[in-house]
């Protein structure tokens, strides 16, 4: 099947040019009502999502994770005794805690760091690849995340559009301000992974 726009090679299934960003009639992720003549056919017509519905969605998103983080956390940190921590009363002695006797209490945070962070990319990962293709906040605010020809994404490729959100952040987020300006909408880490995040209305 070629686009009957650029005359680009559209791959079977996609809903609208990997090239050109055209639909494909027939195919597609929203389907609007065109005219022609006396009757009515259905055209589908991808609807890319800006900058503030997906920052809306990542705060829904942080929400999420948060409150999934401190149903961990809160007690973890109560069976350690933060407030006994914080005081300074742990040291062998019974005084002041020596920077030697932090070691067990930073390696206990810093698992808790890694296990949050692998959970955090399984939760992106794993529902942007399922499915539904989208995490709650997406869901939540009709968006859906695609390959460029408007298809489910496999988790690997999930994955290296989370990884790519370090490279984004890193560049003082302007990697995620791209989606505010870009042709389709797309930040740096779509542009590297080759996805899109589309709307549904």
């Amino acid at each position: 099947m070629f686009c009957s726009k650029c005359g680009a090679n559209v791959a079977d299934g996609a809903a609208f040019c990997a090239a050109c960003g055209q639909p494909v009639p027939g195919v597609g992720v929203v389907a609007a009502a065109t005219y022609v003549n006396a009757g009515v056919v259905a055209r589908p017509q991808v609807v890319y999502a800006g900058f503030w519905l997906r920052f809306v969605a990542v705060i829904i998103d942080g929400i999420v994770t948060g409150a999934v983080g401190a149903i961990v956390w809160i007690p973890l940190m109560g069976a350690l005794g933060l407030s006994g921590l914080m005081r300074g009363a742990y040291g062998p002695d019974g005084g002041a805690m020596r920077p030697a006797d932090m070691l067990p209490f930073m390696s206990i945070v810093f698992r808790f760091i890694l296990i949050s962070a692998v959970l955090k990319w399984l939760y992106y990962a794993l529902l942007e690849s399922s499915s539904w293709q989208a995490t709650l906040g997406k869901m939540a605010l009709g968006l859906q995340v695609t390959d460029l020809e408007g298809r489910r994404i496999s988790f690997g490729r999930a994955s290296g559009r989370f990884f790519g959100k370090i490279i984004s952040a890193m560049i003082l987020y302007v990697g995620f301000m791209m989606a505010g300006f870009t042709e389709k909408r797309q930040a740096l880490h779509d542009m590297m992974a080759g996805t899109l995040v589309i709307r549904k209305i």
